[in-house]
């Protein structure tokens, strides 16, 4: 399996801290770069990758059996849908999550995934968790100015923890759902392995957004407040019309 990954030198990456700060370099492009930290089989990272050929995508994971599995599920899908032998825009990385930062550099990344991630149940592995504020701190050196987190999970006691969490190093948090698919499937979000099996299973699915770069959380902010401004503006005019009455 190693060697078949060894010739696949257009695709597969096993010295990612080689690229850091030439990621442009590998892609050939100066395009975003969107990561997911723990792809699994990689149906996310490849189904996103298929879906935006302007975006460049890096699945990160520690095992040859998952870049293998993602690397045939991202081949299949560019072959059978864009007539393409290549897959310009994915990058499939072995590699930790805790070695973020050696293999990526200052405001390198757009936006990081953390899709189903380990939830470690017990307290005392709290800072295993990687939405635990030692992560977080590795995500906001290598996110840009407009840099993003986007958090999925089934597991209710990680995303309590991960509220906190964020709201602990003073993110800012948008679009937080308790139940992501109670209306029927996102058809704008793209479903992992394990999503699907809990989605099929009736379980809820835990999601959030984080803000993280300035001008991202400037443009949050003054979206918010413009917000605001309507509601108020609105509340005050049904006011005076029931003055009126």
């Amino acid at each position: 399996m190693k060697e078949d990954l060894e010739r696949q030198t257009d695709l597969i990456v096993f010295e990612p801290r080689k690229l850091k700060g030439r990621w442009n370099e590998f892609f050939g492009n100066d395009r975003p770069i969107h990561i997911e930290c723990g792809m699994g089989k990689g149906q996310f990272i490849s189904r996103w990758s298929a879906n935006n050929p302007d975006i460049n995508y890096i699945g990160m994971d520690m095992y040859d059996e998952l870049l293998s599995r993602a690397s045939e599920k991202a081949r299949a899908l560019w072959k059978g849908e864009r007539e393409s032998d290549t897959v310009p825009n994915l990058a499939l990385v072995r590699g930790n999550v805790e070695f973020l930062e050696e293999m990526f550099e200052e405001g390198e990344l757009e936006r990081i995934y953390l899709n189903f991630s380990d939830p470690w149940p017990k307290s005392k592995h709290g800072k295993r968790r990687l939405t635990h504020p030692r992560f977080l701190a590795k995500y906001k050196r290598v996110l840009s100015e407009i840099g993003e987190i986007h958090f999925k999970t089934d597991s209710l006691s990680l995303f309590e923890f991960s509220l906190n969490s964020f709201s602990d190093v003073e993110l800012q948090m948008r679009n937080i759902s308790l139940d992501l698919h109670r209306n029927g499937i996102r058809e704008d979000l793209v479903l992992t392995e394990y999503e699907a099996k809990f989605v099929g299973q009736g379980k809820p699915i835990y999601r959030l957004e984080a803000v993280v770069g300035d001008k991202v959380r400037e443009e949050h902010r003054r979206r918010v407040a413009d917000e605001l401004e309507k509601q108020l503006s609105r509340g005050s005019t049904k006011d005076f019309e029931a003055e009126d009455e």
